[in-house]
């Protein structure tokens, strides 16, 4: 579902008049109601008119999450332009490469975020297309343009052209290009529609039951799909108030909860340990917290039960979702926390769900293979890739995800690891998401990750980088133990590191390509 908007500046302008007096956006200092937000929009909107920018022009945006980055965004939609995000973790060249292949023209970042300078980063980057770099937030470097220098350039006559280009928007115009995480590899870019879009934040809407009166703490990151799109444009669609969290940090979190009446906060599955295990966690009132969405392969059933019975949230809810298709699986209010905690749930309304072995054959019930998906919101394309698109996507519309799972006698999709993850020890298929599950129910596992690694007699086996639960004292060799008494032999990790963290990307997700890299060039300590 779309409702009735034909694009999402179309979504923005309905907000604006629905919710004339009510709170869009809170940053610090700043507080924007729905007309003003849709009017700093427009201003945007019409700064990059009289920059030269034509429709379907790519616009850049590579900061933390603030009102700055809401307004460029929704400005830029509202000019015809197309969105690329770029995630704050990257280094200049891996930057640069998005930049320079998607063909940005305009970029608006910041030159201090923990310490960083981004438009230094990019100093002798070959961008032949970038013609205008604004700052967002920062000192302001020669040769860039500050935010309130760049919003004065837009003129009555550009802002009414902007106007022009938002109406004749329709659905399947391309509305951004998010990249790919790329733990495993070069990201790709992931085009998308305004409908495809609105259909990702609506169906978030009927999802959680976010209501205008709701006030959403924003720590995933709007460069991403789930703070972009279950973030920014649900909201909006919903009418509920922005907090935007520029980095995680649990006091602050915490003090914002507080202070600020937090109804909604969705994370990974680590911010919700974080709250859990803070000392003075007692000390805060969180009784307004009403809304946790979170994700992953990896979550322990009991930090599910302890964010249930710890937390005053009275919705818990765990999907499954990626950039090329959007959130395509959740579970329900009324499942227990096993289900909430050991499944991602059934297939949203419009989507449909396979498991299918390698040559695209539907596998028996209960068995592993690669999961498919269809419905509305599944991309348009990957950016000037089409071996990538036509590997990706069936003639008949199906997306091969490269995610494996299994489907349970009630329906329920189970997530078992990456197809380029998978590993096999004897002829035995292993797969990390299973192997790292059972490791989390040992009582002193906070995380786990598991990677194949090769083995001359065995041809792989499995190396498990484990993160203790605070206090605990774990030994590699009693893991191993613990754990041939609960899988299957060639499942046991035949290798244990025993970690202080995990290397995750912004988003939360492991990095695990960092992992076999570490694996390749260090001897971890061994279980028996």
């Amino acid at each position: 579902m779309t409702g009735d908007w034909p694009s999402i500046p179309a979504l923005v302008r309905s907000a604006a008049a629905a919710h004339p007096g009510r709170e869009a956006v809170i940053d610090g200092e700043t507080s924007l109601s729905y007309p003003v937000l849709f009017e700093q929009a427009q201003r945007f909107a019409g700064a990059v008119v009289s920059s030269g920018l034509a429709p379907g022009d790519r616009v850049g945006i590579w900061a933390y999450n603030s009102a700055e980055w809401i307004v460029a965004a929704l400005g830029l939609w509202q000019a015809g332009c197309v969105l690329v995000p770029v995630n704050t973790r990257f280094k200049g060249g891996e930057a640069a490469d998005i930049l320079g292949r998607s063909g940005v023209r305009l970029l608006v970042t910041v030159t201090d975020f923990l310490g960083t300078d981004y438009v230094e980063l990019l100093r002798g980057a070959d961008l032949p297309a970038l013609e205008t770099i604004v700052v967002a937030a920062g000192s302001v470097p020669e040769g860039t343009e500050s935010w309130v220098s760049f919003m004065a350039r837009a003129t009555a006559e550009a802002v009414s052209e902007a106007e022009r280009r938002a109406a004749a928007l329709v659905p399947e115009d391309p509305s951004d290009i998010l990249f790919t995480s790329g733990t495993t590899g070069r990201p790709k870019g992931v085009v998308q529609t305004h409908g495809r879009t609105l259909r990702v934040g609506t169906d978030w809407v009927a999802m959680t039951g976010l209501q205008a009166d709701d006030r959403y703490l924003m720590v995933n990151p709007y460069f991403h799909m789930f703070g972009l799109k279950a973030g920014i444009l649900a909201s909006i669609a919903a009418g509920a108030t922005m907090l935007p969290q520029a980095v995680f940090d649990v006091d602050a979190v915490l003090t914002r909860v507080q202070r600020e009446k937090v109804t909604v906060l969705p994370g990974a599955p680590t911010l919700y340990q974080s709250i859990l295990d803070h000392p003075g966690l007692t000390g805060y009132d969180l009784s307004t917290l009403r809304v946790a969405v979170t994700g992953a392969a990896d979550i322990p059933v009991e930090l599910i039960r302890r964010v249930r019975d710890e937390l005053p949230f009275s919705l818990v809810v765990t999907g499954y979702g990626l950039t090329e298709a959007g959130t395509a699986t959740a579970t329900s209010p009324e499942d227990d926390a096993t289900t909430v905690a050991t499944t991602v749930g059934r297939p949203r309304p419009g989507f449909e769900l396979r498991i299918a072995d390698d040559k695209g054959r539907d596998v028996a019930s209960g068995a592993a293979g690669e999961i498919l998906l269809r419905g509305g919101s599944v991309m348009l394309h990957y950016l000037d890739d089409l071996e990538a698109t036509e590997a990706a996507l069936t003639v008949d519309g199906w997306l091969r995800t490269g995610d494996l799972g299994t489907v349970d006698d009630r329906g329920f999709l189970h997530i078992v690891g990456r197809s380029k993850e998978m590993f096999i020890v004897g002829g035995f298929n292993v797969y990390p998401a299973e192997v790292e599950n059972f490791l989390l129910e040992h009582p002193g596992v906070a995380r786990a990750a598991v990677i194949g690694i090769p083995d001359r007699r065995m041809g792989e086996v499995g190396i498990a980088f484990v993160v203790p639960r605070p206090g605990a004292a774990v030994e590699a060799s009693d893991v191993v133990e613990w754990a041939r008494g609960r899988m299957a032999n060639y499942k046991v990790p035949r290798l244990i590191e025993i970690v202080d963290e995990l290397p995750l990307n912004a988003t939360g997700k492991v990095q695990k390509d960092v992992l076999r890299r570490r694996a390749a060039t260090a001897r971890p300590r061994r279980g028996p």
